[in-house]
């Protein structure tokens, strides 16, 4: 309880059996800054990797990709034989978090701008 009766931290020193201090709690308090830097997953490319690209721009898949997500307003897993490696393709839109909505010739992908180069 604080000095004015309302429960919650106290400014008082807590003892334990023996009389001693305790130990401040191993977890830092909310005023405290943690000294971590900030950490970014290893496979989120970052965001200006889509601004490189403008709509209408011609692109080309580099590698193999695990699988395709369809374009449409619910998008869909597709299988990546739809689009073969190499394959070229037309900038339709540029979407959140790095995704492009690029226009093959059997549909329209959303693939990440990391793994598309310019014509």
């Amino acid at each position: 309880m604080t000095s004015d009766g309302i429960p919650g931290e106290s400014s008082e020193t807590l003892l334990g059996e023996n009389g001693s201090p305790l130990a401040a709690s191993p977890h830092p308090s909310v005023d405290q800054p943690v000294d971590q830097p900030e950490q970014r997953p290893v496979d989120v490319a970052p965001l200006t990797a889509a601004s490189e690209f403008r709509i209408g721009d011609l692109v080309v898949v580099e590698g193999q990709l695990p699988f395709l997500k369809s374009a449409d307003p619910m998008p869909m897993l597709r299988p990546p034989d739809l689009v073969d490696s190499g394959e070229q393709g037309q900038v339709l839109e540029i979407r959140a978090m790095g995704q492009l909505a690029i226009r093959f010739r059997r549909g329209t992908f959303l693939i990440a701008a990391r793994q598309l180069r310019h014509v």
